[in-house]
């Protein structure tokens, strides 16, 4: 491992544990994402003598390239936009599909999953911030996402994801993860369900999320450095 990977992976760690104490919560209910989407399986591979087990890929091509390079109990989250054709290699490689937003995904996702034998956690994508450019269903479609979820027999509906704008300023950074806390909290009054997971936050603005209830944070540039584009 580079010197320079193994200094931001220990500064990252401990400055997600000292956010979450100074949010008066306890280290070890965040935890860290390496996102690892265009960094290469060696990379990976250091981390993970290191003790890291969670790691994020984009692209379903690229994280089948690693997986089966790599050791079998990582626990790969799927993050980015995931299309119907590649969702059955998702269901074989994923501990976690961060990215569900439909409910035609949904339900390809039960049905694949029960064809694998698997039981795969999910986690509905929401839009909060409206950006045109990114993925995940407002909040109006999250109650019948929700609705279907809670029905899949194969999926482990466990909470919600979501992205803010880059650079945006503080304040609305916490709008945006409070009030994905607040929707992931009226669906578990609703459909009597425990949905633990709050996958938000990245490399600018996780002690944010943090701060407003983020149990995943998802960071890359923070670690890695800047993109190494494969």
């Amino acid at each position: 491992m580079s010197d320079y990977l193994l200094r931001q992976y220990e500064e990252v760690k401990t400055a997600v544990a000292e956010a979450a104490k100074a949010a008066g919560r306890k280290p070890e209910d965040v935890k860290l994402v390496a996102v690892s989407k265009t960094f290469p399986a060696e990379d990976i591979a250091a981390l993970y003598r290191e003790g890291q087990r969670l790691f994020g890929e984009n692209r379903l091509q690229e994280l089948d390239s690693k997986a089966v390079a790599l050791p079998a109990d990582i626990q790969w989250q799927v993050i980015g936009h995931l299309q119907g054709n590649k969702a059955g290699r998702a269901v074989e490689l994923a501990e976690c599909i961060q990215s569900v937003d439909s409910v035609k995904l949904l339900n390809r996702l039960d049905r694949l999953a029960g064809e694998f034998g698997k039981k795969v956690k999910i986690l509905l994508e929401l839009n909060i911030s409206g950006e045109a450019s990114k993925f995940g269903a407002d909040e109006e479609a999250a109650r019948e996402l929700a609705r279907v979820a809670v029905s899949c027999q194969h999926l482990t509906f466990s909470g919600l994801m979501t992205m803010a704008p880059y650079e945006a300023p503080e304040p609305e950074l916490h709008h945006i993860f409070g009030s994905l806390r607040q929707v992931r909290d009226r669906l578990e009054s609703e459909f009597d369900v425990s949905l633990p997971e709050l996958s938000m936050g990245m490399s600018g603005d996780y002690r944010i999320a943090i701060a407003e209830g983020a149990t995943m944070v998802r960071i890359g540039t923070a670690i890695f450095g800047r993109r190494n584009y494969l």
